[in-house]
């Protein structure tokens, strides 16, 4: 069977497609449509740029493009995902953290407002340290400070038992590619289950969601570059890179912060997050009942509440 082209994640909607490049690549953004009577020019209205996690695209930010308002909302493919680039390389905090300031010069702002779950919220943190100037605030689905989250791993066995065994088997080469494309994506269906509520996962929206992602997960050098993500956060804490990327990372943030987190994430649990209180001198903290590790597309109702909330006190 033929693999999928990236045209697949050229999905139709209340939104638009467009190509950006940025930082040396190219990158599939996909931008909320305004109201119709609104003829505020794009590039004067706030800028959110939204950025998914592992395994996904801008797919899962279809609620947030439907339901924020009052800003430029934008959800982006990562580096090595759906619609944009696959380079070989880049996928380091640092390379990452270039991509999205690019993105928001090229978008034709200087500042913006980020939002990113998982391994996006990553990004997110790395970009309002590196690149401080234009990040004027961030919010995270289940997404803790890095240096929280390494903390968290090797002091309490329990956020350990949940991030090292994946994060260790994605580290050799060639099989964990293999084993998330093989069976029409099978894997990652069932990690999305494993990670998310069982409500969501009987739903319309679940069934939905799963045979997007199956698909592009199987877009060529989709699923390599997916892994690369998690082989940097692991290989890098044995590197100079990496020491000197935490020692950078290890600073308290002076900008407007919301930090959701679904309260029975099974993946990412409550130590971190708290621990992440300390890098957040103005962050607000917030659990989203009954929902796991995606929340935004588990409760987008709640989650949108709070986002719009956020937004409007920026």
């Amino acid at each position: 069977m033929a693999q999928p082209d990236p045209s697949v994640t050229r999905i139709a909607g209340p939104w638009r497609h467009h190509n950006v490049h940025a930082n040396g690549i190219r990158f599939q953004c996909v931008e909320a449509l305004p109201d119709s009577d609104d003829e505020t020019p794009v590039t004067t209205r706030p800028l959110v740029i939204l950025l998914h996690g592992f395994g996904s695209f801008w797919w899962s930010w279809r609620h947030q493009l439907r339901g924020l308002t009052g800003a430029r909302v934008v959800a982006v493919d990562l580096r090595g995902y759906g619609g944009s680039d696959k380079p070989p390389r880049g996928y380091d905090g640092w390379t990452l953290a270039g991509d999205t300031a690019g993105l928001v010069r090229a978008l034709g702002h200087t500042s913006a407002t980020l939002v990113g779950h998982a391994d996006g919220g990553l990004v997110c943190w790395a970009t309002a340290v590196l690149h401080s100037r234009m990040v004027r605030a961030i919010a995270l689905v289940s997404s803790p400070h890095p240096a929280a989250l390494r903390a968290s791993v090797f002091s309490r066995s329990g956020e350990g038992r949940a991030l090292l065994p994946s994060l260790l088997r994605y580290q050799v080469p060639l099989w964990p590619e293999h084993a998330l494309t093989r069976h029409n994506g099978a894997a990652l269906e069932a990690l999305v289950c494993s990670r998310s509520s069982g409500k969501w996962a009987v739903s319309e929206d679940f069934s939905e969601t799963i045979a997007h992602l199956r698909q592009a997960i199987q877009i060529p050098s989709a699923a390599h570059s997916a892994l690369e993500y998690q082989r940097w956060a692991v290989r890098s804490q044995f590197r100079g890179e990496g020491r000197r990327f935490m020692n950078l990372m290890n600073r308290q943030l002076d900008i407007p912060l919301l930090h959701l987190r679904g309260n029975v994430d099974p993946y990412v649990l409550a130590d971190p997050v708290e621990r992440s209180r300390h890098y957040a001198i103005r962050g607000r903290f917030v659990g989203v009942p009954g929902v796991g590790h995606y929340a935004h597309e588990e409760a987008p109702i709640e989650v949108n509440e709070e986002l719009q909330r956020f937004l409007g006190s920026l």
